[in-house]
């Protein structure tokens, strides 16, 4: 099975400092990488991700990850941190090849 670690259970940031969330990962085959934020008394929320091609990716709120593959990390950053920032983080992954599994159908109550 394939799986992620965030070494840094904790970590403190000044305001207008770099803001880095260390995520490693132990798959070798082709798989997609997600970062999520949880802002207090709220949902998770998808930061962004990670597919295929450009390694750098840009997220929402300023943030970015680059996907390292020799080094099996998804570093997610922001310069300059704010305030704001202060929240859970998950990086998640997903081994599951794009277009390769059946699609869900939604259907309007009462129809076949």
């Amino acid at each position: 099975a394939q799986s992620v670690t965030q070494p840094d259970d904790h970590i403190t940031v000044s305001e207008g400092a770099r803001l880095e969330l260390k995520c490693n990962h132990s798959s070798s085959v082709s798989l997609s990488l997600f970062w999520y934020v949880q802002y207090p008394n709220q949902g998770l929320q998808l930061l962004l991700k990670y597919v295929s091609g450009d390694n750098l990716v840009s997220g929402i709120k300023g943030f970015e990850a680059e996907f390292r593959n020799s080094e099996m990390s998804f570093h997610l950053r922001k310069i300059p941190a704010h305030w704001k920032d202060s929240a859970k983080y998950f990086c998640a992954l997903s081994d599951t090849v794009p277009g390769t599994a059946g699609g869900a159908e939604h259907k309007p109550p009462g129809t076949l």
